[in-house]
């Protein structure tokens, strides 16, 4: 048994209703018909006859008509009836051609985007903080689902494919040293030679008796323990001398030693086999070194506990950044007229380009969908929903063939 929705039984009972009241009209024309061809003799029985004769050819006629859309009239295979059933695929491909010609071009498309000015309202329901929360809100539920669906150690497999693998392809002896040399030509590099001039004079400074001892220890064995400690304070004021002076100066010969050491370093990076070689050694090291690999290993796990974190907690920092970019977004789209324009013709080129490219598939997904479809099943639920109105055709020509009739008959009355 067919199974109906809520909606269709109610057009079924108006259709139904419809049918009665049709065949109900003809029934009356048949009787009046009768009557005054069993009673004739006043004249305008005549008009009455010829009215009632007329409205049955009518009546008779458009129902002919509109049965033969849905079904074989009185279930004889009369030719160019049941035309539904018979020519649904027909039907299919036409509506699929209709569509593609009138809704599917991408001229109709960019206009109706245009006229919509789809931008504007979207700008217009943003600027509404209430409306952004809501948007924040779902967006921080498609993050949680998204990274609770997603396999850890999937994620750290693309992770260190991303990261390690990339690194280990790329040389980095060239990068390093044209790095380098940029900062020195900046001279960038100055501060952390002073750091380092820094540190060493502090060390120095801190140190006095740690010097003095290995002085002492690296004296003959026959020397005086008073050379020894006299050469051990004056190697120390030498070596304290010497990392104030290059504190101080910034024009120390060190200074410009460590600068052209550096410069040369930086070349070398670039252009020397061996210092290219080196350099892959120790990255080959460092991307190797187990801390390296727990760090890489950890940073999904990390970054998952802190977007699970900051899309749970709607106070969390993300969470409020989404929520003002949405909101200032929304109010850019409504009052700036480029941001606005800009997003339209975004709008407007990836609708003309699903609709230039993928056309084809979405008109077959219509062809397709009609053709699988049951012939009488198409027939009965297309009749369902028109047949209503379809049957105010009887009706009228129930009404307007009598009146035909009617118009005749006194026409040959006069005339004849």
């Amino acid at each position: 048994m067919e199974r109906l929705t809520a909606a269709e039984t109610v057009k079924r009972r108006a259709l139904r209703r419809m049918k009665t009241v049709a065949a109900g009209l003809l029934v009356l024309a048949a009787v009046i018909y009768v009557l005054s061809g069993i009673f004739a003799g006043p004249v305008w029985l005549g008009y009455v006859h010829a009215a009632a004769e007329a409205s049955m050819v009518g009546a008779l006629a458009d129902w002919f008509a509109v049965t033969a859309l849905f079904r074989h009239p009185l279930g004889l295979p009369i030719p160019h009836t049941a035309l539904i059933p018979n020519r649904k695929n027909l039907l299919g491909a036409s509506l699929g051609d209709f569509v593609g010609n009138n809704f599917l071009s991408e001229q109709v498309v960019r206009d109706r985007l245009h006229r919509a000015e789809i931008s504007k309202r979207v700008g217009v329901w943003l600027s509404q903080r209430d409306n952004a929360q809501r948007i924040t809100s779902e967006l921080s539920n498609v993050a949680r689902g998204l990274v609770t669906v997603l396999r850890d150690e999937d994620v750290q497999a693309v992770v260190e494919h991303a990261i390690v693998q990339r690194l280990m392809a790329i040389p980095w002896g060239p990068p390093l040293g044209k790095l380098l040399g940029q900062v020195l030509a900046d001279g960038s590099h100055h501060k952390l030679v002073d750091l380092l001039a820094d540190r060493a004079y502090e060390w120095v400074r801190d140190n006095h008796e740690a010097i003095k001892r290995i002085v002492s220890d690296r004296s003959p064995a026959w020397s005086p323990k008073f050379v020894d400690s006299l050469l051990g304070e004056r190697v120390y004021n030498e070596i304290l001398g010497f990392a104030w002076s290059m504190k101080t100066d910034v024009n120390h010969p060190m200074r410009a030693a460590v600068d052209r050491f550096l410069i040369d370093f930086a070349d070398d990076l670039q252009t020397d086999p061996l210092t290219m070689e080196r350099a892959e050694q120790v990255k080959h090291q460092v991307l190797t070194h187990p801390e390296i690999q727990h760090l890489i290993g950890t940073t999904w796990t990390n970054a998952k506990r802190m977007l699970l974190d900051a899309a749970e907690d709607p106070s969390s920092e993300l969470r409020k950044r989404v929520l003002e970019g949405l909101v200032t977004l929304g109010i850019r789209l409504e009052t700036d007229d480029t941001t606005r324009e800009k997003v339209e013709g975004w709008i407007e080129g990836g609708a003309a380009y699903v609709v230039t490219h993928y056309r084809a598939e979405i008109l077959t997904l219509i062809t397709d969908t009609i053709e699988r479809w049951d012939a009488d099943e198409t027939s009965r639920k297309i009749e369902l929903q028109v047949g209503r109105d379809l049957q105010f055709i009887r009706i009228n020509g129930t009404v307007v063939g009598a009146l035909a009739g009617l118009v005749i008959y006194a026409c040959s009355q006069f005339l004849f």
